[in-house]
């Protein structure tokens, strides 16, 4: 069956639900498939710290829904249990409408919904809030409700028969406890590999889900299904495999720097018959002899802008990669190490790898879904395609003026809900570099082409 977590606002305890849950499925030795509603990259850091392997996203919006199916229903096939973590609240998707959002994929999938509600400042209310989720969408079934932020047991019997009133399942009440805390900063939650205390935390946490959580009744609905029914192809099938020999080496940097990626880009690359090598710049790491591609993810380089500047080494193996004209793929926070410099949230500059004529410093959010018509072709997209990323940075290039130079044109057109449209993006045989995010499981284009531009590059260059 599956179990969709929801709430009805962001910050009622979506994640930490989920990660009560897979703790206990962990300390049990059961495997649990994590999945996340959208485009997320921090709470599936930490579920898949917490099951063991690698959450993934369901994005109807960047992947749409033939892609969704198969995603979910290949990888839930895996593992014994199954989770899925929504976004925001349940019925949040794309500008005012429910389109993307938790509601539509709990019914694409078919699944119920644990309903997580923040309620400590709520008694007889909560009936009304839970009874208009629940009788706001008929399509979908509610399995019951986790109450967060309830310290007392008479606040605790208040909520109890108010949600008895309307015949809803209580399936667990969690207090205040620091252990129930989950560190934040300006994009979201701190990832695992930021927190020294994480195997212990999530030890915590198993002890206070098997205090608090009704677990009789919730464990058996993250049973997957596993019917035959929705057998088929592997997520990634329709890549088409290189006859490069050897295989190209692409270098994806992954460090405190850098580390939002989607799982499906490095395996795409290996599906093709790329050899993928982990780089971390941040260690001050040159970059192997062979590397024919390099792919900057997002992350947080704000934050280790000081500490960036000085790895030189790492710097000028990149120089030299993009003065060769070799490939370059960059979203997001890979977009400011190819810039000139970059401002911590200090206000310091910090030289960068001087590849692209921009400079960063900390600004006002952009966030939200973005349709991108592709300018020119370039290293990844074709003129005049159409692609949907998703845009999340509080950094802010200057000049905002897209600077026509060094062989590089601008990429796209960016349109979305609420903003203005404006061109953005560097784009070149050799260079693809934006604010924009894609998910490559749904664009099998973008990880072919970028395949077979590392193949191209390591023909020229020497074993």
């Amino acid at each position: 069956m599956s179990l969709l977590i929801a709430a009805p606002c962001s910050g009622s305890g979506k994640t930490l639900v989920s990660l009560l849950l897979a703790s206990v499925a962990r300390q049990r030795g059961q495997g649990l498939q994590s999945f996340k509603v959208g485009p997320d990259y921090l709470d599936p850091q930490l579920l898949g710290r917490a099951s063991g392997r690698p959450c993934r996203n369901l994005d109807l919006l960047l992947c749409g829904e033939e892609w969704v199916q198969r995603s979910y229903h290949w990888w839930s096939r895996q593992q014994p249990l199954t989770l899925v973590e929504g976004v925001m609240g349940l019925y949040d998707g794309l500008g005012p409408s429910p389109e993307g959002s938790s509601a539509a994929v709990a019914k694409a999938l078919r699944l119920p919904v644990l309903l997580v509600v923040e309620a400590s400042r709520q008694a007889g209310s909560l009936a009304a809030l839970v009874r208009g989720f629940r009788d706001h969408d008929s399509a979908l079934q509610l399995a019951g409700v986790v109450l967060n932020g309830v310290s007392t047991e008479r606040h605790q019997q208040l909520l109890r028969e108010s949600l008895a009133a309307i015949d809803m399942p209580l399936l667990g009440v969690l207090p205040r406890h620091p252990a129930l805390e989950l560190p934040s900063r300006h994009l979201g939650l701190v990832p695992p590999q930021e927190l020294p205390d994480w195997d212990e935390r999530l030890e915590q946490l198993a002890a206070l889900a098997q205090q608090w959580l009704d677990l009789e009744a919730l464990m058996p609905l993250l049973h997957s299904n596993t019917s035959s029914a929705q057998d088929g192809r592997a997520p990634l099938a329709d890549l088409s495999p290189l006859t490069q020999s050897p295989a190209p080496l692409v270098a994806i940097a992954r460090d405190q720097a850098f580390h939002f990626c989607y799982p499906e880009l490095p395996e795409s690359l290996q599906r093709l018959g790329c050899q993928v090598h982990w780089w971390a710049p941040l260690r001050d790491e040159p970059l192997p002899e062979r590397t024919a591609a390099v792919v900057l993810p997002g992350g947080y380089p704000e934050l280790h802008a000081a500490e960036l500047s000085r790895c030189r080494s790492s710097l000028e193996s990149l120089q030299r990669h993009g003065r060769a004209h070799k490939p370059i793929y960059a979203e997001c926070g890979g977009l400011l190490l190819l810039g000139q410099s970059l401002e911590d949230g200090d206000g310091r500059s910090h030289p960068m790898a001087s590849l692209l004529p921009l400079t960063a410093r900390k600004g006002k959010l952009s966030l939200g879904y973005r349709c991108a018509t592709a300018r020119a072709d370039g290293l990844v997209v074709r003129q005049g395609e159409q692609l949907r990323g998703h845009e999340f940075h509080r950094w802010q290039l200057e000049p905002e003026e897209i600077a026509q130079e060094r062989g590089a044109e601008p990429l796209w057109r960016l349109e979305g809900w609420g903003v203005r449209s404006r061109v953005e993006g560097w784009s070149g045989a050799a260079i693809h570099a934006s604010w924009l995010h894609l998910q490559w499981g749904g664009c099998p284009l973008i990880a072919q082409r970028f395949g077979h531009a590392a193949a191209a590059a390591a023909s020229t260059t020497p074993a």
